[in-house]
């Protein structure tokens, strides 16, 4: 019933957009914006907004900066509207003014966001909108301030509460398989048969994340190996003549790949919720799992002994393995995060550093970027709290005796 529910809710957007754009308005971009905003009945604003999406997918990247230029200074802050409504509110601080102060204190472009997203179909239009704003503007340009109103909406409007599980298969509807093969950007899924070996087998799972207003598009997905320990290597937990695994036979869930599918998304926090929901459904399914593992990536290792000048060509595996623990644990950006935006990912969801393992992808990827080396982060549900609070208070890297005792062999060396 799902699956007809969202072909049917797909169906009725695209014959109702048809109708919007039945009757192509001849004003300006900028006028129909302003017509849009002053409040009109509900379904002439639909019309209205309708024709902004249509005309603002049709531009190139040149009018697209013209778009960000108008809503970046038309639509901002009125500054003294706000000054007069705080000093109301101040003076009088009942629900009248307060609401006053908030109407004016946001900007006008988040209601035109608002209003375009009523038109059916908006949300994945607003998403792509905000892709483009992020791949054209700076961060340093005063235009990226746009960029803020839609992290404030779009974190909203993509909270968990409205966000789906779905389980990821081999019968699951050719179209969402073609994009967990097309968004898979940890290991690469190198064909069918490839997609096949990871999501079919009784010891592979695969879970994503979707939004009732994007039906057809994961937002974000986690693959899973399900094994006896923890492995070490990547190539043998995906190697192509490996022997499935019985489920039930399993004592370990190792999420192997999160790869988030939506770059308008990006910073608006999924990953987290995924992996303890995740966790959650196979501990009640399969009562044997009693450990949770990453098998991560170490994207940044490589650049920073490049900046530390560090000769990776002379280290064998047992100081790479050192080195990579130092470096999860030590290296640190100027405002005190670790380096590694994995590392900050999971040690900020709860995770520590459980093992570090040289020779774990040998893929041209993983030694470009790694030299080959991988960690596993672990997630335990009794420790995810203290660890989490450690972590974001004080910047602590939470790390097992094994890992801290490689990090003074390297230290040592």
């Amino acid at each position: 019933m799902s699956l007809l529910s969202d072909v049917l809710t797909s169906v009725f957007s695209r014959n109702t957009r048809r109708q919007l754009l039945s009757r192509p308005d001849s004003r300006s971009t900028e006028a129909l914006i302003a017509d849009l905003l002053s409040g009109h009945g509900e379904i002439s604003g639909m019309t209205t907004a309708a024709q902004i999406l249509d005309r603002y997918g049709a531009l190139d990247d040149q009018g697209k900066l013209a778009f960000f230029d108008h809503i970046s200074g038309a639509l901002g802050v009125d500054i003294p509207r706000v000054r007069a409504a705080l000093d109301a509110f101040e003076a009088d601080p009942g629900a009248k003014t307060y609401g006053e102060f908030l109407r004016s204190a946001e900007p006008t472009r988040q209601e035109l966001a608002r209003r375009l997203n009523r038109v059916p179909g908006a949300t994945p239009q607003l998403v792509a909108m905000r892709s483009d704003l992020l791949r054209l503007i700076p961060r340093n340009d005063p235009r990226a301030r746009i960029d803020l109103d839609f992290q404030h909406l779009f974190a909203s409007w993509f909270n968990r509460g409205f966000l789906v599980l779905r389980r990821i298969n081999w019968e699951s509807p050719a179209h969402i398989l073609e994009k967990i093969i097309e968004y898979e950007a940890v290991h690469a899924i190198h064909s069918w048969q490839d997609l096949r070996r990871r999501v079919e087998p009784s010891d592979r799972r695969c879970f994503a994340f979707f939004h009732p207003a994007m039906p057809d598009e994961p937002l974000i997905f986690v693959e899973v190996a399900l094994t006896k320990g923890i492995p070490g290597s990547v190539q043998r937990l995906l190697a192509e003549d490996r022997d499935a695994l019985a489920a039930e036979e399993a004592d370990t869930a190792v999420f192997y790949s999160i790869s988030n599918c939506q770059s308008g998304l990006a910073g608006i926090s999924f990953g987290n919720s995924l992996i303890k929901q995740v966790a959650e459904d196979l501990a009640a399914e399969l009562p044997n799992l009693n450990t949770f593992v990453t098998l991560s990536p170490i994207p940044t290792l490589s650049r920073w002994m490049k900046e530390e000048g560090i000769d990776a060509d002379k280290l064998n595996e047992d100081e790479l393995q050192a080195l990579a623990a130092r470096f999860l644990l030590t290296a640190k950006r100027p405002d005190g995060m670790p380096y590694d935006p994995v590392a900050r990912f999971h040690l900020g969801n709860g995770a520590y550093v459980h093992a570090v393992h040289a020779g774990a992808d040998t893929s041209d990827k993983g030694m470009s970027e790694s030299r080959g080396a991988m960690v596993n982060y672990r997630y335990e549900a009794e420790n995810f709290a203290e660890n989490h609070e450690r972590f974001a208070a004080h910047k602590e890297v939470v790390a097992s005796k094994s890992v801290r005792a490689l990090v003074k062999t390297a230290a040592a060396a």
